[in-house]
């Protein structure tokens, strides 16, 4: 039976047992994620009505987003010789709006009744007059509708088909925490210090919650709201700085002596000067690498900026004085890329660099595990074949992961698992917003290559349409004549991987046969064996092939100086980063490039992002650019390391409470590592209740 009596409701009661709730509902909401009672009063509105949220529908514009909130007039289901629709016509005071549903409008008839207060929400269209199509709707109670004209604010809840079965849509909430509103005001427990409620004049917690349910005013809702935010951001930080400070107490089993013999003989054997960024870089990670604990660091670097020379210098530094090094990559492509580049500078000092991936014949692969097993092979490059069950190093001192978005923290965990805290290096070729960066690598050092060296190519971007490939193409004969190379670039979703690899393929054969037929084609996808794959890039690189059809393989990895020309076909499905990240397989050397995105469906959102990549070549502003296009949740994503998502704060809208719950979690974790003081208690017991499966991975990078 579900508990009616306050005295008998604590934070931690399943939420079935809170009064309005009951079996059902309960387990309706358990598959939202709310499970007791404390998850129900941080179930949040996901917006509010108010007078100066409510647009009067005479003042409504095309194309504007507006919400408006009236009656409902009539409704009536049309059928036409297209397809058949719903339609809702509301008015308020000032006019009337017509509401359209195409898709679920049997459902939709059975929401709505003539004379209910709705508010609905959506972009203004026209035709034959103005319309919202297919808009979010809430429906209110009569008191609500009257209240609206007073300086009442309503909330309105995010629901889900299965909570809106069992009566739980936005109106269902609102009763259900109008009965919940008075268990709150048994005291809920403060979360966040005394003395930073204080210092930054935060809401207490219980205030805190009747104030975003049901507020006061605006002022006493923001004021709610900049509690739960910070709360977040705080927790969040305070997961990064113990896992810091738990790495920092990592002692390692090995020192240096100093940098070794072999960093300034490769050093003075390179062929070209080191830019200034990247020297600053590598005495950065030296001063890591020759410090008693582990070193954690996050080395950034734009395409082309050089992180794979100061991958090697460090490494060299690791093996001089009798180590072993190991880099990982996410693809055999990369694998062997880094190999082919590392071997050529290591073999001037002696290194032997030895790599390991998948397709290897097994008495090649035996030969490789025991130079590793001894501590013949010095630097050991390769993909998910390092972390497998055999592999054991010696004295393996450095890990270095190259794009370690791409793993997983399990994956990364069991290559530094192979040596004793050995220091580690991770690297990615995708710049990171300072925001994300603060959040998603809180827990490192982190290295920036800002600077390209000058021997790079300039890169010319331009978007064409599919009638001017004609002259595309014409360009790319007459590079091709003058000895350079070319990419044409096919996307490869996921989603539908089977449908664009065949248009690769097909397109590779329509380029052969009827526009490249005078010339060298080959084609290269994921696909394919690392054999025939590895076949395929020894030639474009020794220079017969002239044009290298591609899928997305060829992001990373892919180091042609030869290469002037890209063509990236469908450009419109590819997001910024990907772009940038393609573009930077030409101009590598001195020439210059041009990369030609073929727009093939004019879409807002995807033209906006060609405009950007058509604008810059720096990885940190289109970064920032993709941050603002995408926000900030598929950038948690490439870190796949379980993070809380955020419930309430915005990376982008509250940068500077950001900044403020790192600083006050920081400070607070070097003032007291274990949480052990009184005033901390109730942090360090909601740490460990609600973050305990983010810290199952504290010493995981």
């Amino acid at each position: 039976m579900p508990v009616s009596q306050t005295k008998n409701i604590d934070p931690i009661t399943p939420v079935t047992y809170v009064k309005g709730v009951g079996p059902k509902r309960g387990a309706a909401l358990e598959m939202s994620g709310v499970k007791t009672f404390i998850d129900l009063l941080y179930h949040f509105p996901r917006r509010y009505l108010d007078r100066s949220t409510i647009t009067p529908i005479v003042n409504l514009r095309v194309g504007m987003d507006a919400t408006i909130v009236g009656k409902i007039l009539s409704m009536n289901s049309v059928r036409t010789r297209k397809r058949p629709y719903f339609q809702v016509l509301v008015g308020d005071d000032s006019g009337q709006l017509r509401c359209v549903w195409f898709n679920g409008a049997k459902y939709i008839q059975r929401v709505f009744k003539t004379g209910d207060p709705v508010a609905m929400s959506g972009k203004v269209e026209y035709y034959g007059g103005i319309q919202f199509v297919h808009p979010d709707y809430d429906i209110l109670e009569s008191a609500e509708w009257a209240t609206l004209n007073t300086a009442r604010i309503i909330p309105l809840y995010p629901s889900t088909a299965e909570l809106k079965k069992v009566g739980l849509d936005s109106r269902g909430f609102r009763r259900l925490f109008n009965k919940v509103i008075e268990i709150i005001s048994w005291q809920v427990e403060e979360i966040l210090p005394a003395s930073v409620l204080q210092s930054l004049k935060l809401t207490g917690i219980n205030e805190a919650f009747r104030q975003i349910h049901f507020p006061d005013s605006a002022a006493a809702l923001e004021n709610a709201q900049r509690r739960f935010k910070f709360e977040e951001l705080f927790y969040l930080q305070l997961l990064l700085a113990v896992k810091r400070q738990g790495i920092k107490a990592l002692k390692k089993s090995y020192h240096y002596s100093g940098t070794g013999p072999l960093l300034k003989q490769i050093y003075e054997k390179l062929p070209f000067q080191l830019t200034s960024a990247q020297k600053k870089v590598i005495h950065e990670i030296w001063e890591d690498m020759k410090s008693e604990t582990m070193m954690n660091r996050l080395l950034q670097g734009d395409v082309g900026s050089g992180k794979t020379v100061v991958a090697l210098l460090c490494a060299s530094i690791a093996v001089g004085n009798g180590f072993q090094a190991a880099v990982m990559a996410p693809t055999e492509i990369l694998a062997e890329q880094h190999h082919r580049n590392l071997q050529k500078l290591g073999n001037v000092v002696g290194i032997k660099v030895r790599l390991l991936i998948g397709g290897q014949r097994k008495s090649e692969r035996e030969e490789i595990l025991e130079e590793i097993r001894s501590g013949t092979a010095e630097l050991i490059v390769g993909t998910h074949a390092l972390i497998q069950e055999g592999v054991e190093f010696r004295n393996l001192a450095l890990v270095v992961i190259d794009e370690q978005h791409r793993f997983g923290v399990v994956q990364r965990s069991q290559l530094i698992a192979k040596g004793f805290n050995p220091d580690v290096l991770v690297m990615t070729a995708t710049p990171i917003p300072r925001t994300m960066s603060m959040t998603l690598y809180g827990d490192m050092d982190v290295s920036i290559l800002d600077e390209l060296p000058a021997r790079k190519g300039k890169i010319i971007t331009r978007t064409v349409n599919v009638d001017q490939l004609d002259k595309v193409y014409e360009y790319i004969r007459k590079q091709v004549r003058k000895g350079d190379q070319a990419y044409i670039v096919y996307p490869l979703i996921e989603e539908s991987a089977k449908m664009d690899l065949q248009a690769a393929i097909q397109g590779y054969d329509y380029l052969r046969k009827k526009v490249f037929p005078e010339l060298r084609l080959a084609l290269l996808h994921g696909s394919m064996k690392t054999i025939e794959k590895d076949q395929v890039m020894r030639e474009f690189s020794a220079g017969t092939v002239d044009i290298l059809v591609s899928t997305t393989v060829i992001e990373v990895g892919v180091d042609n100086p030869n290469a002037t020309v890209m063509v990236i076909e469908n450009a419109e499905r590819f997001g910024l980063t990907q772009i940038h990240q393609m573009r930077g397989r030409i101009g590598r050397g001195s020439k210059n490039g041009v990369c030609a995105m073929v727009e093939r469906k004019r879409a807002e959102t995807s033209h906006k992002r060609l405009k950007i990549i058509n604008g810059t070549t720096d990885g940190f502003e289109i970064s920032e650019q993709d941050l603002k296009l995408r926000g900030p949740g598929e950038f948690y994503g490439t870190r796949q390391h379980g993070f809380p998502k955020m419930k309430i704060a915005d990376l982008l809208v509250d940068r500077e409470l950001l900044k403020i719950a790192r600083s006050e979690a920081f400070m607070l974790i070097k003032s007291d590592p274990q949480l052990r003081k009184s005033e901390y208690c109730a942090v360090r017991e909601h740490l460990i209740t609600n973050y305990s499966e983010y810290m199952n991975f504290i010493d995981i990078l």
